[in-house]
């Protein structure tokens, strides 16, 4: 398919981008907006944009020229009727996004393709609103489009073929890698990460550890870009509570369901940076780390007791806080202890983080020695609940799990999801490197125990990672 000219619907900072993208690999745009004022804030979204390129180097001001030369604007959108392919980047509205394609199908020629660039919308919904239902496709690009490598192209039961192919070609022409995929709620990408940040909400509301700690954790422990906190702040917590509600329409998986505290802060207009605050924001201090230098510790557990003798820490005889390291809930070990009010669960979390379970039973006085404890041996503490998974663990695992079982339904390959989360969030490695690299068997387990406490269906092993622990594989079958 042969694609020279292509518009550009909606020219907010996302709709800009994608014009940039395109001009860039040097086809014609035709930009278009609903009036003039907004057609000057999207000509100077890529004039900055571009502008941020030349100042860095990577695009000489005469390229600069040639590219916003590529760029036509207009609000009429009767000047799209030339265009090969037009691709939408309008509000996450479905009545709007109809409206724009019925809109655009009596617009445009017959051989013109029509691309939506939502993020969790049905794309078989957009396309049978139309009389082209064939050439109607998803290509969802990622924020900034300019920037980030990732294109989701999304196919629906009746597009044509070779349409898909076509416009998975074009993507490449701009230098993206490509995950094609069907079309259900939220695609790859947001399919996988939303029902995590949700998850994250969901723990923060009930107690289990604090903002700060979680995203502590998840970005000092697990090598996340940002923590889910900071991360929904970014993305706007309006964005990801229509996103979550998309899902939850389609799967009708409770876990999909928005999280109340999600809710009451969109209700009250806290949307994360948009807004000025959010999860975070306005904070007042918090409390200065107690000096612990004077504890005394026992500690059982030899990678921990490696930990801190490393940094000159000893065990004492008659301690007053006993350091009990372990990967599942520690209040069975309190319970057996002439003093429990000493104990506190420890997990270790890679090299910089240690999560920090306190029971029911544990005494203040411990749990803030355990804190400075760990700061002196160097790592992060993670002060938590004691419940199964503990913070990264609970959040991580259910992640892993919804990959494989995405997988394992034929709705992407294991190379496709790896790809889509290192180039859409920015992630170390894929789910299937992570789960690799972390042990099948450890996460089957971990999953396990997830489900015994919780008894969230959700939280039940795969039945494909289940059968290759019990076969004693530890790697996913690939191609």
């Amino acid at each position: 398919m042969a694609f020279e000219m292509v518009g550009v619907v909606g020219l907010g900072t996302m709709g800009a981008g994608i014009a940039e993208v395109f001009a860039r690999a040097g086809l014609r745009v035709i930009g278009v907006e609903a009036d003039a004022e907004a057609l000057a804030r999207g000509r100077a979204h890529v004039e900055r944009s571009t502008g941020r390129a030349v100042d860095k180097g990577k695009l000489t001001p005469a390229e600069q020229a040639e590219i916003l030369g590529r760029i036509t604007l207009t609000t009429s959108r009767d000047d799209l009727r030339a265009a090969d392919l037009v691709v939408e980047a309008i509000p996450e509205i479905m009545d709007y996004k109809i409206s724009l394609f019925q809109d655009l199908d009596r617009i445009c020629g017959p051989e013109t393709v029509l691309a939506t660039n939502t993020s969790s919308l049905s794309v078989t919904a957009i396309a049978a609103a139309t009389g082209r239902p064939g050439r109607v496709i998803g290509m969802h690009f990622f924020n900034p489009a300019p920037v980030m490598k990732l294109v989701e192209v999304v196919g629906t039961v009746v597009t044509e073929p070779g349409v898909l192919s076509g416009v998975a070609e074009l993507a490449e022409r701009l230098g993206k890698t490509v995950v094609a995929v069907g079309d259900r709620a939220g695609f790859v990408v947001n399919r996988l990460l939303l029902p995590y940040l949700n998850h994250a909400a969901v723990l923060l509301e009930q107690g289990v550890a604090a903002r700060d700690d979680v995203d502590a954790a998840m970005k000092l422990g697990v090598g996340l870009p940002m923590g889910p906190f900071a991360l929904l702040d970014l993305i706007g917590l309006d964005t990801a509570y229509e996103v979550m509600g998309v899902l939850y329409d389609e799967t009708r998986d409770r876990r999909h369901a928005p999280a109340p505290l999600l809710r009451e802060l969109v209700t009250a207009g806290l949307l994360g940076r948009k807004s000025g605050r959010g999860f975070y924001g306005e904070d007042g201090q918090r409390p200065a780390p107690v000096d612990s230098a004077a504890v005394s510790f026992g500690v059982v557990g030899d990678e921990l007791a490696g930990r801190l003798r490393a940094a000159g820490l000893e065990p004492s005889g008659d301690p007053d806080v006993l350091l009990h390291e372990a990967e599942r809930p520690v209040i069975e070990y309190a319970a057996g202890l002439k003093d429990p009010a000493k104990l506190v669960g420890v997990h270790l979390v890679g090299d910089r983080v240690a999560e920090l379970a306190a029971t029911v039973l544990t005494a203040e006085r411990a749990a803030t020695g355990a804190a400075g404890l760990m700061r002196a041996a160097g790592l992060t503490p993670v002060p938590c609940k004691d419940r199964a998974g503990f913070v990264v663990d609970a959040l991580l695992y259910p992640y892993l799990n919804d990959a494989v079982r995405m997988h394992d339904a034929g709705y992407a390959s294991i190379a496709d999801i790896d790809a889509a989360m290192r180039l859409g969030c920015g992630y170390p490695a894929g789910p299937f490197e992570m789960l690799e690299t972390l042990g099948l068997a450890r996460v089957r387990d971990g999953l396990r125990a997830l489900y015994a406490e919780y008894r969230e269906p959700a939280f039940a092993p795969a039945p494909l990672l289940d059968q290759l622990v019990t076969a004693g594989l530890g790697a996913f079958p690939r191609p």
